[in-house]
């Protein structure tokens, strides 16, 4: 059983490493800056007995995660982890700017050397968990919540897909398009056509669903319509071929193309942007749809998506349904800070930091 669900049932409070799996090399300090390792070696030969508090922040509105894989980082490579007190919020809080998020009290040479590897697991969680909350938050502006895809399998590096899922699960995103990315959270990936499934059938987009349909005939069915640069061309040829069993059609328009319905209807340019998955382009792609009978096929809108351009589409009323959102959603736009504030229980910080108790913290047992 995944170790989500039981968290989720309440059997335990935290995920562990056996979600994390964290890379072995962690001990040897393979992956901690080098002035770290030398000052916990100075701190042992030194001054072994001190007991310092570690303090971590941030400095804007958003929503944290790493919390859990941060403390089973430092339960699984801190030495003498009885001597060490953890006091933390949760994933998913809502947290203020420079508002203490996580602190660590006890002898430095037992745990200082991983301060830079906890920044950078919050700050990565973080920044994407605050990303997909902002799209969520943005594709609901119309009043009706919108499924936000997360899509940002080709926009980093493969091995960040399970912890860049979760966070985005915990930013609101609930499908996603790899079984990596829903690793540590328990789903499995979900996704349509790519335009090589198109360019196999030579641009037959009928004959590439057809053959979708009949290979995966369990899924919602869903037709990339992009592919020749006529949406409504090839949606309404679907839509005729398949009927009620044609869910949806996606747009992937690239924002260097003007899409072919608009040579065949100039009259219409002038006073917009006709590049790629423009709302103009969506509103004439529904009406089609609609004019057909087609009302109950939904339209995907991906490609370049992120929450000013959702939200900007939102307050237009364009008929979008679904969003496929990716590179926007993994920009790592959030820093923590970890901070030596109290020594042997008495304020001793660098100039400009203090010791910002937090009630809202909770003790780790």
């Amino acid at each position: 059983m995944k170790e989500i669900k039981l968290k989720v049932e309440g059997k335990i409070k935290r995920l562990t490493n056996n979600t994390f799996k964290f890379d072995e090399r962690v001990r040897e300090g393979w992956f901690s800056a080098v002035y770290f390792l030398k000052t916990s070696e100075i701190v042992d030969r030194f001054k072994k007995d001190n007991v310092v508090t570690m303090q971590f922040f941030q400095k804007t509105d958003a929503v944290l995660c790493g919390t859990d894989e941060v403390i089973a980082l430092v339960k699984t490579f801190a030495k003498n982890t009885d001597e060490l007190e953890i006091h933390s919020l949760k994933d998913g809080d809502k947290i203020q700017p420079f508002e203490t998020v996580l602190t660590i009290t006890g002898p430095y040479q037992n745990f200082g050397y991983l301060e830079g590897i906890i920044d950078g697991i919050l700050a990565r969680r973080t920044s994407v968990a605050t990303n997909v909350y902002n799209v969520v938050k943005a594709a609901s502006l119309s009043g009706v919540k919108k499924p936000v895809i997360f899509m940002g399998d080709r926009d980093d590096h493969f091995t960040q897909q399970a912890g860049d899922g979760y966070a985005a699960y915990i930013g609101g995103s609930i499908a996603q398009a790899t079984h990596a990315m829903n690793e540590w959270w328990g789903k499995k990936g979900m996704g349509t056509m790519p335009h090589a499934l198109i360019q196999l059938f030579e641009g037959d987009v009928v004959a590439a669903t057809k053959a979708y349909k009949e290979t995966f005939p369990e899924d919602d069915l869903m037709a990339l319509v992009d592919y020749n640069n006529d949406v409504i061309t090839d949606a309404l040829k679907v839509a005729r071929e398949f009927g009620s069993e044609l869910k949806g059609v996606r747009i992937d328009t690239s924002r260097t193309m003007v899409d072919q319905y608009f040579f065949r209807n100039p009259d219409v340019l002038g006073s917009f942007d006709p590049r790629g998955a423009n709302p103009e382009l969506i509103f004439a792609l529904r009406k089609a749809l609609d004019e057909e009978g087609f009302h109950h096929v939904k339209i995907i809108g991906s490609g370049g998506f992120d929450a000013k351009r959702i939200a900007e589409y939102e307050k237009k009323g364009v008929p979008v349904d679904i969003y496929g959102v990716g590179g926007s959603l993994l920009k790592i736009n959030i820093g923590f800070t970890g901070d030596n504030v109290l020594l042997n229980g008495k304020h001793q910080a660098k100039t400009g930091r203090k010791y910002r108790p937090n009630p809202r913290l909770e003790k780790i047992d």
